[in-house]
């Protein structure tokens, strides 16, 4: 539907809308401050909508915006799982559907008990660790995040992670490209 199509909906809209609460164009005008004629004008589709017009009227009904607009429903936002991809023993379940970016990704690592072959390359990463316990290797670091806990960090810096040996993990690990970096709000702690 093309934005020609929506505006041309919203006179007989704006009639129905006001003759199902019967309300006259007279009391409209006065709820509003919008002139009979500018009313009439708009119902019958002589008049453009604005928003300066629809908002006081939207007001008036007491109504959100988009039912006098006919805004189309919101899609889905569900992202449907996809085929998982079964690599380095993990399984990975992408949760982003464009290419490029930032790319949301959970896996699951068996368990087991590797030994950490940290590796470099260009982005961004971010864990953050659903269930079981999750081994971190970065630079002259070695950490084991449980759940609840996040890492972020410069991939450039040599790296590892994997299972403790203690059980499987589950985590959600968001990637980027050098200079992408997951921004995270959090409330300054008080002194």
């Amino acid at each position: 539907m093309t934005t020609d199509d929506v505006l041309a909906e919203v006179g007989p809209r704006l009639r129905r809308i006001r003759k199902e609460r019967e309300v006259t164009l007279a009391a409209l005008s006065e709820a509003t401050g919008i002139s009979v004629s500018t009313l009439s004008r708009l119902e019958s589709g002589l008049r453009k909508p604005s928003l300066e017009l629809l908002l006081p009227i939207a007001q008036a009904h007491q109504v959100p915006l988009d039912e006098l607009v006919g805004a189309p429903p919101v899609g889905d936002p569900r992202i449907r799982a996809s085929q998982p991809i079964h690599r380095y023993g993990r399984t990975f379940w992408p949760l982003t559907r464009q290419p490029g970016g930032l790319q949301a990704y959970k896996v699951l690592e068996p368990q087991r008990k590797l030994e950490p072959e940290p590796r470099t390359h260009e982005g961004y990463e971010w864990l953050y660790v659903m269930s079981g316990k999750l081994r971190l290797v970065l630079g002259e670091h070695d950490v084991v995040l449980v759940a609840g806990e996040a890492a972020e960090f410069d991939t450039r810096v040599p790296h590892w992670f994997g299972s403790t040996g203690e059980g499987p993990v589950e985590f959600l690990s968001l990637f980027g490209a050098q200079g992408e970096r997951m921004h995270v709000r959090a409330r300054p702690k008080r002194p």
